[in-house]
C-alpha cells in the first residue's frame, strides 16, 4: 500500500520542480548547481559510514558536519563579497592574490578527481549485474564525460545547468519520497528494530579524523562562487546559502529516520547497504533509490565540471580572454586520461584531503581581506577566526580519514 503512494509523491515532486515558474525562476537555477554537488555520491553512503562508526550517536554526528560545512560556506560567501572586488584590482592584494590562486589549484585538482569518481560509480553503478563489467564500465564513464565536456564546449552553462536541473529534479523528489516513505515505517514499525551500539573504538581524536573525512560528503557548495560569469555577487550568496540549507536538512533528516532501522542488516553493509535496507520500508524504494543513486553521481559530475570551468575563467580565461568552455573541456579530458590510468577509488582520498586543502587556503584568503576590508572589532575577530579555521583545516587534510 505505500508504495504506490511513495510512487505519487515522487512523480507530484518532480512535476513541482520542473514547473516553468520554478524550473526557469534565476534563483532556482543558481541553486541548482551547488545542490547538486553537496546532495551527490554521499547520499547513499553517509549513512553506513556514520551509523558504522557512531551508532545511535550518527544523526548528531550528521548535524556537526552539517554546521562545520555551514561555517565553511559562511568563509566562501564572505570571499564573494569581500575578496572578489580585491582580486578585480590589477595590482591590489598581492598576497590575497597568491592565496586565491594556490586554493584554485587545490580546488581544480579535487574537481578533476570527483568528475572522474562520479561518473566512474555512475558506470558500476548502472552495471552492477553485468559480470567482468570494469572495461565496459571505463568505457560508459568515458562516453558520458565526453558528452558532458562537448555539451560544454558548444553550448555552455546554460545547457548544462539544464541537463543538472532535470536530473536533481528527479532525485530531490525521490529523496521526498524517501524521507516520507521511511518517517511512516519509523512511526508504525520502526519502534521494535534493532539498536546499534556504538563501537569501542570510537574516541575523540578517531571522531575528529573520522568527521575530517566525511565532509566531503557535504561539499560542493563553493561552487556558488564559481558561477560569477553568468550570476551576480548577491544571486551566488543566496543560492549557496539556499542549497547547503536544503541539502543539510536533507542529510539530517535522512540519517535520524534510517538509523533507528540499520539495526536490520546485521553484519551485511556496505556502500549500498541503503538500497537493501530500503526494501524493508516499500518493496517500490530500492528502485528509485538507484535511480536517484545515478542522477546523484551524473548531477554531481556536471556541478562539478560547471564549477571548474568558471574557476578556469577566474583564474586564466578572464586575462586571455577565453571563456568558461575550455574549462569544461579540460576537465573531461583530465577526467578521461584518469578514469583509464588510475584506480580512482584509491585516489579519491586525495579529492578529500585536497578539498580540505582547499577551505584551508580559503579561510586565509578570508583572514587577509578580512585585515583590508574590515575595521575594528569585527576586523580582529574575523582574522582570527579564519585563521583559526584554516589552521584547523590543514591539520583535518592531513589527518583525515578517507569516508568516500
Amino acid at each position: 500500500m505505500l508504495s504506490p503512494v511513495l510512487l505519487l509523491v515522487a512523480l507530484t515532486l518532480v512535476a513541482l520542480l520542473l514547473w516553468p515558474r520554478v524550473r526557469d525562476s534565476v534563483a532556482w537555477r543558481a541553486t541548482v548547481t551547488p545542490l547538486a554537488s553537496i546532495i551527490g555520491s554521499g547520499f547513499l553512503v553517509v549513512v553506513p559510514l556514520l551509523a558504522g562508526e557512531f551508532g545511535g550517536y550518527a544523526p548528531w554526528a550528521m548535524v556537526l558536519v552539517v554546521v562545520v560545512a555551514y561555517a565553511i560556506g559562511a568563509v566562501i560567501r564572505f570571499n564573494i563579497r569581500h575578496t572578489e572586488p580585491l582580486l578585480a584590482e590589477a595590482h591590489a592584494a598581492p598576497l590575497v592574490r597568491r592565496l586565491d590562486f594556490l586554493s584554485d589549484i587545490a580546488l581544480a585538482l579535487s574537481y578533476v578527481i570527483s568528475v572522474a569518481f562520479y561518473l566512474r560509480l555512475l558506470a558500476s553503478f548502472a552495471l552492477s549485474s553485468v559480470p567482468n563489467s570494469d572495461r565496459v564500465a571505463d568505457v560508459l564513464a568515458t562516453v558520458i564525460l565526453a558528452v558532458i565536456g562537448g555539451v560544454g564546449w558548444f553550448r555552455g552553462l546554460h545547457l548544462l545547468e539544464r541537463l543538472e536541473q532535470y536530473s536533481v529534479s528527479i532525485k530531490l523528489a525521490i529523496i521526498g519520497a524517501l524521507l516520507v516513505g521511511w518517517g511512516v515505517h519509523d512511526v508504525t514499525l520502526g519502534a521494535g528494530s534493532p539498536a546499534i551500539a556504538v563501537p569501542d573504538s570510537v574516541g575523540p581524536w578517531r571522531s575528529f579524523r573520522f568527521l575530517a573525512g566525511v565532509l566531503i560528503v557535504v561539499q560542493g557548495f563553493e561552487t556558488s562562487r564559481y558561477l560569477g560569469d553568468e550570476y551576480s555577487a548577491p544571486v551566488r550568496i543566496a543560492s549557496m546559502r539556499r542549497a547547503q540549507l536544503i541539502a543539510g536538512a536533507i542529510y539530517v533528516v535522512f540519517v535520524g529516520l534510517t538509523v533507528p532501522t540499520y539495526g536490520l542488516l546485521g553484519s551485511d553493509v556496505d556502500e549500498i547497504a541503503v538500497v537493501r535496507l530500503a526494501a524493508h520500508v516499500a518493496w517500490i524504494l530500492p528502485a528509485m533509490l538507484v535511480l536517484a543513486a545515478l542522477m546523484s553521481q551524473f548531477s554531481a559530475a556536471v556541478a562539478d565540471t560547471v564549477g571548474a570551468g568558471g574557476l578556469f575563467y577566474d583564474t586564466v580565461g578572464r586575462s586571455r580572454g577565453r571563456g568558461a568552455k575550455f574549462g569544461y573541456l579540460g576537465v573531461a579530458g583530465l577526467g578521461i586520461v584518469l578514469i583509464w590510468t588510475a584506480n580512482v577509488f584509491e585516489i579519491v582520498s586525495f579529492a578529500s584531503r585536497a578539498f580540505a586543502l582547499y577551505y584551508g587556503l580559503q579561510s586565509l584568503v578570508a583572514a587577509s581581506a578580512a585585515w583590508k576590508t574590515q575595521v575594528g572589532v569585527r576586523r580582529w575577530l574575523l582574522v582570527v577566526a579564519c585563521t583559526l579555521g584554516g589552521v584547523g583545516l590543514f591539520v583535518a587534510a592531513a589527518v583525515a580519514i578517507p569516508a568516500d
